[in-house]
C-alpha cells in the first residue's frame, strides 16, 4: 500500500514539474523592433533624419514649382504670332504677363528687344532663360548633398559604434561576453543602414527632379527657336 501511494505521489509530482518544463523549452524569439533600433543608432539618427525631412520638404516645394512652369497653353504660340503680326506688341506683352511660365518670360525679353539685331534679341532671351533654369534648380544642390552624404554619415556612424563597442570589451577584460560585442555592432551598422535608405530614395528624387527641369528647357528652347522664326518671317 505504502508502495502504491508512494508512485501516486511520484506521478504527481512529475505531472506538476511538466508544464514548467514546456515553458522553459519554448522560449520567446526576439522581434527587431525599428524604432528601438532607430534609437540605439545615436546622434547620427538625428542628423538623419533632419536631413531626410528638409531634402523631402525642397523635393516636394521645387517639384510643385516646375510643374508649374510645365504648364503651357497651346494656343500661346499663336497668339504671340497673331499679335506681332499685327503690330500689337503690348497686347503680345500683357499676354506673356497673364500667362507668368519661364517660356513666357522669355518671349517677353524677345518682345521689348524688337527692332534691335536678331543677335542680340536672341541673347537677351537665353539670358533670360539662364535666370529660369536657376531658379528651378533652386535647393538642388542640398539635395545632391544630402544624396552623397547621407550614405558616409552613416559610415561614420558605424565606425564610431565600432570603436565604442570594442572599447567597451577591452575594458570587460577577460570577462568578454558575446553579446556585449554583437550588440554594439548590430547598433552601429543601424546608422549605416539609415543613411544608405536616405541616401538612395533622395539621390532618386533628385535625379527626377533634373529630369522634369529637362522638360521644361526643351519646351523653353522649343518656343525660342519658334518666336526667332516668327520674327524672320516678315524679312522674307
Amino acid at each position: 500500500m505504502s508502495i502504491l501511494l508512494s508512485l501516486q505521489a511520484a506521478g504527481a509530482q512529475l505531472a506538476g514539474e511538466l508544464p514548467e518544463f514546456s515553458a522553459e523549452a519554448t522560449p520567446s524569439e526576439a522581434q527587431m523592433n525599428i524604432i528601438d533600433l532607430a534609437v540605439k543608432g545615436g546622434w547620427i539618427m538625428i542628423v538623419l533624419l533632419i536631413l531626410s525631412l528638409v531634402a523631402t520638404y525642397i523635393f516636394i516645394q521645387r517639384l510643385l514649382v516646375i510643374r508649374r512652369a510645365a504648364k503651357e497653353d497651346q494656343s500661346f504660340m499663336n497668339r504671340i504670332k497673331d499679335y506681332i503680326h499685327s503690330g500689337k506688341t503690348d497686347s503680345a506683352i500683357n499676354l506673356c504677363h497673364n500667362t507668368n511660365t519661364p517660356s513666357a518670360r522669355m518671349i517677353e525679353k524677345g518682345i521689348t528687344r524688337l527692332g534691335r539685331p536678331m543677335n542680340d534679341v536672341l541673347v537677351a532671351i537665353e539670358n533670360v532663360g539662364n535666370l529660369e533654369v536657376a531658379k528651378l534648380e533652386k535647393g538642388f544642390p542640398l539635395i545632391a548633398t544630402t544624396a552623397a552624404g547621407a550614405p558616409m554619415i552613416g559610415f561614420l556612424g558605424t565606425v564610431t559604434g565600432m570603436v565604442r563597442a570594442f572599447f567597451d570589451m577591452a575594458n570587460a577584460g577577460a570577462n568578454v561576453d558575446v553579446s556585449l560585442l554583437s550588440g554594439g555592432i548590430y547598433e552601429a551598422l543601424v546608422t549605416t543602414v539609415a543613411g544608405l535608405v536616405v541616401g538612395i530614395i533622395t539621390l532618386f528624387a533628385y535625379n527626377y527632379l533634373v529630369s522634369q527641369v529637362d522638360n521644361v528647357v526643351n519646351k523653353m528652347e522649343a518656343h525660342t527657336m519658334e518666336f526667332m522664326d516668327l520674327l524672320n518671317e516678315p524679312a522674307d
